[in-house]
């Protein structure tokens, strides 16, 4: 019989630096869950994520006992690491803050594919392409 799941809790932590204050600490505290065991665990399973920010979906069950699935980290962070930047235009489609190339987006894509909602890889790069657009980052060819 599977456990009877009490909720989810999704937070975006920074990869193998997870540690009981917050926002960690009191999202696991008041759902009962052992925030050290989730930190030893999520940092072990993204020591090769280091300094990205990393989303975790945390299925917490009755027990009080829980599971968590590690996204890829979001495709702003791709989009500024490619582009060299610290943050997005101040004013999207106004000001052009920077600009990828066609092939990072696609780079990009293919390390987000399994957390797009894309059939094939050019759906997956006008995604990326939206949301650099939307950071005020231009997509060349």
């Amino acid at each position: 019989m599977a456990k009877e799941i009490s909720g989810y809790i999704k937070l975006q932590i920074m990869g193998g630096q997870a540690n009981p204050a917050p926002p960690v600490g009191p999202a696991l505290g008041q759902r009962g869950i052992n925030i050290m065991e989730f930190c030893k665990a999520f940092n072990d399973k993204t020591k090769a994520f280091a300094g990205k920010p990393i989303p975790v979906v945390i299925t917490v069950y009755k027990d009080k006992k829980f599971d968590f699935e590690i996204k890829s980290p979001p495709a702003s962070h791709f989009i500024k690491e490619a582009a060299k930047l610290k943050g997005g235009s101040k004013e999207p489609g106004r000001s052009i803050a920077g600009s990828i190339t066609k092939k990072q987006a696609e780079e990009i894509a293919t390390q987000k594919m399994k957390d797009l909602n894309a059939h094939d890889l050019e759906q997956a790069v006008k995604i990326i392409a939206g949301s650099a657009r939307s950071m005020g980052i231009e997509v060349k060819d």
